[in-house]
């Protein structure tokens, strides 16, 4: 078995490449991470993954959401996919729901330390999520909440709402108008204590085990 044979390759596709050459720095000591190559573009980074197969992809966030999720969405459509952490000066609660529900399984801003950022590569590598608590509101990190108290139409929109699915499009998959996916949302937060529909998305994916909060 060669020295590098165990260890789990990772390449980082970053729009600052100082950043990236910071990682390498970080990455040459681990044990158990190989630091593959930098690159700054996502077509090189989608070649590299088509020519050299690494474990885990780490994406900025710096090339722009749509950009990103677009990059996210045709992975998809390789054999061999790695794992893909993103990672962002900033990073708010609607763009980090929107990276989980499109694939990704590491959520982590650059301004990490290091610890937290080890431990998120070495989580997604590995095929576990990770993301940063402080990401999301308190409201997204109480540890599950009552479903049996809503009704199977609350149900529906609540499966609809987890899924991603705005308030129009709930409407139009149910056959029911706008006001009352809004009346069903208050009934549901009122029942199961969550504020927002991000909380009611974020538990949904810890409950279907995709997802887990790490501080």
């Amino acid at each position: 078995m060669t020295e590098n044979s165990h260890k789990k390759t990772l390449v980082v596709c970053d729009t600052q490449p100082i950043t990236a050459e910071g990682l390498r720095n970080l990455i040459a000591a681990s044990p158990d991470l190989e630091f593959l190559e930098p690159l700054n573009s996502l077509e090189a980074a989608m070649d590299c993954v088509r020519t050299k197969s690494p474990d885990l992809m780490i994406l900025d966030k710096g090339f722009g959401m749509r950009a990103v999720l677009d990059w996210i969405h045709e992975l998809k459509l390789n054999d061999a996919s790695p794992a893909v952490a993103v990672w962002g000066v900033s990073m708010t609660e609607a763009e980090a729901l929107r990276l989980l529900q499109a694939g990704a399984r590491g959520i982590v801003r650059k301004t990490a330390d290091l610890a937290s950022l080890m431990t998120c590569l070495r989580n997604v590598a590995d095929g576990r999520s990770w993301m940063e608590e402080c990401v999301f509101r308190e409201s997204a990190r109480q540890e599950g909440y009552p479903r049996s108290e809503l009704t199977p139409r609350e149900h529906q929109v609540l499966e609809l709402v987890e899924q991603g699915f705005k308030n129009k499009e709930i409407a139009l998959e149910l056959g029911i108008s706008p006001g009352t996916v809004k009346i069903h949302l208050k009934h549901i937060f009122e029942k199961t204590g969550v504020r927002g529909r991000y909380g009611l998305a974020i538990n949904g994916l810890k409950d279907k085990g995709l997802v887990s909060l790490a501080s």
